[in-house]
């Protein structure tokens, strides 16, 4: 997947709900509507990657602070 398609988290979600109307109302055909899918779930799999690397600064960062009050207390 191109990074121009989806630089960030919410354009990759705001594209997979476009990509889920058009799919669920019918509004494209069945060679489009796969395609469509397969681009929808490298926007899933790019929004996966991006939560577990926040996820991942989120633990480090926890850590970090538990660090700095274990230190504090002593």
């Amino acid at each position: 997947m191109t990074k121009k398609n989806s630089d960030t988290f919410e354009s990759a979600i705001n594209q997979l709900e476009t990509i889920i109307q058009h799919i669920e109302n019918n509004q494209i055909d069945l060679e489009s509507a796969l395609n469509q899918y397969k681009h929808g779930m490298e926007l899933v799999k790019f929004c996966q990657d991006k939560l577990k690397d926040v996820e991942q600064k989120i633990k480090i960062l926890d850590q970090e602070t538990n660090q700095l009050k274990n230190f504090q207390t002593e």
